[in-house]
């Protein structure tokens, strides 16, 4: 039958990603804990196509997938997935990414009540002759305005945050790993389960801790720079303001390999 994607194309114009997005796929990942989850990811899959090619060949994506898995995919095979994408397609680059809800059992600070905490993880693979592995996680957490503490004549207003990590490392790290930076950055992580006496613990360590978005990101970064296995990091932190209409909202990226 006729290959129309592989026809020649006159514009000239190569296209950076092309591929396909939202296939939904099993996911099986081990845990620090030594334990075992299965969830559910969201696979985006692409390469680079040359200006004089017309089109990739959207099935061979999800060939590869199949070929690759023949069950839940597993994050340490993501670069030979990546790899095999780029070979199969014949093209430059292949770009691999899963995102996927994983859940941590997080005890109450005071009672120890347990509850599941989900956070949004996304791994994203590169490979063009080399190959690079980003892990980005996302926590939500609280956040306490130092200025409404300062000026008010008692409470403070404070609002739930969004934090996020993208990291490349040069050994393991392992999801919790990173939540535990993620958390420590903020006035005080939020919980499933809390109990009064937990609701307590969190108010007043809430209040006793204040943090401006800009305290988060750079105590963040304080967090990732005393990490030897980070060697590159891209973290931004969206406080949803409770007494504004806008939000609030910082980033900084750094590579630490560049001293």
């Amino acid at each position: 039958m006729p290959d129309v994607q592989a026809r020649s194309d006159t514009r000239q114009v190569p296209i950076d990603r092309v591929g396909v997005k939202e296939v939904t796929y099993p996911m099986r990942l081990h845990s620090r804990g030594g334990g075992e989850q299965h969830t559910v990811a969201t696979i985006n899959m692409y390469v680079s196509l040359p200006q004089e090619q017309k089109g990739t060949h959207m099935s061979r994506f999800l060939e590869v997938l199949n070929e690759h898995t023949g069950e839940p995919v597993c994050p340490e095979r993501i670069p030979e997935i990546a790899r095999a994408i780029r070979e199969r397609l014949e093209a430059k680059e292949a770009h691999f990414e899963a995102t996927f809800t994983y859940f941590i059992n997080k005890p109450a600070p005071v009672t120890g009540q347990t509850g599941l905490m989900n956070y949004e993880v996304t791994f994203a693979c590169t490979a063009n002759g080399e190959t690079d592995f980003v892990m980005t996680v996302a926590a939500p957490a609280q956040s306490l305005c130092p200025c409404s503490k300062e000026i008010s004549e008692y409470g403070a207003h404070n609002q739930r945050c969004r934090i996020e990590a993208s990291v490349r490392t040069s050994s393991m790290m392992w999801i919790e790993d990173l939540v535990e930076h993620l958390e420590a950055a903020a006035s005080v992580p939020v919980f499933a389960v809390l109990k009064r006496p937990d609701e307590k613990w969190v108010t007043e360590t809430a209040y006793d801790n204040p943090k401006f978005v800009e305290d988060i990101v750079r105590d963040l970064a304080g967090k990732l720079e005393a990490d030897d296995r980070v060697t590159w990091y891209s973290i931004n932190s969206e406080n949803f303001e409770s007494i504004h209409s806008h939000n609030a909202y910082a980033r900084l990226t750094r590579d630490k390999r560049e001293g």
